[in-house]
């Protein structure tokens, strides 16, 4: 075997890591859609509908990980380092899981009345999610490094908004509150939508990372 067919052998014929990137980029931005829909839904059976949804979309979710995993474990020429592919997929992986908890606790914890801020949450997490698609798919060959950059941006611009409203939340939550098992139901939730955003700048900050060693 020459050189050349060794190598070729080596090398992902398909670009898998990026097709599968690319597929948690959309599913990402698939499930930010439907959590924003469940938290201006007032009807229960909607809010039951949407919630199973976003289960069935976490579902989807692990499976991208899981197969970005074994991608890893089979091709010895990977696009970029090792280390930076398995901590971009485990943190879009959390990003799903940490929308689907905060979907979970809605149901589970029986809130009747979803929160401004939980509304805005929500929508800070899609518009993340836009941005962190657009970032993904412009990986593939670095052609347009400024685009990646500009969503990056964008993204940590959001997350530090998502900081204020959490903030403002709890702030309003404590003051004027009196149930103290509604505070604690209200603050996990709410909780666990900012930490999604959170992991939104994990994303941001690995891609960075790619940005950097590859330049």
């Amino acid at each position: 075997m020459g050189l050349d067919k060794f190598f070729s052998f080596l090398t992902p014929k398909d670009k898998v890591f990026f097709t599968l990137f690319a597929k948690g980029a959309e599913n990402l931005i698939e499930i930010t859609k439907v959590f924003r829909e469940l938290v201006n839904t007032s009807s229960p059976d909607k809010r039951m509908e949407l919630q199973r949804k976003i289960s069935d979309l976490e579902h989807v979710g692990d499976d991208v990980t899981h197969n970005i995993f074994t991608e890893l474990s089979r091709n010895f020429i990977t696009p970029f380092d090792r280390e930076d592919i398995h901590y971009l997929a485990t943190s879009l992986d959390d990003i799903v899981d940490y929308i689907d908890g905060s979907s979970k606790r809605l149901g589970l914890y029986r809130v009747e009345e979803y929160t401004t801020a939980m509304k805005q949450l929500a929508e800070i997490l899609e518009k993340c999610a836009v941005e962190i698609h657009a970032a993904i798919t412009e990986l593939n060959g670095f052609k347009n490094v400024i685009r990646i950059r500009e969503a990056l941006v964008k993204i940590n611009s959001l997350e530090n908004h998502a900081d204020d409203v959490f903030d403002g939340a709890i702030a309003a939550l404590f003051n004027e509150e009196k149930d103290p098992i509604v505070v604690i139901k209200m603050k996990d939730i709410l909780s666990n939508m900012e930490t999604a955003t959170d992991k939104c700048e994990d994303v941001a900050n690995v891609i960075e990372t790619i940005l950097v060693k590859n330049s």
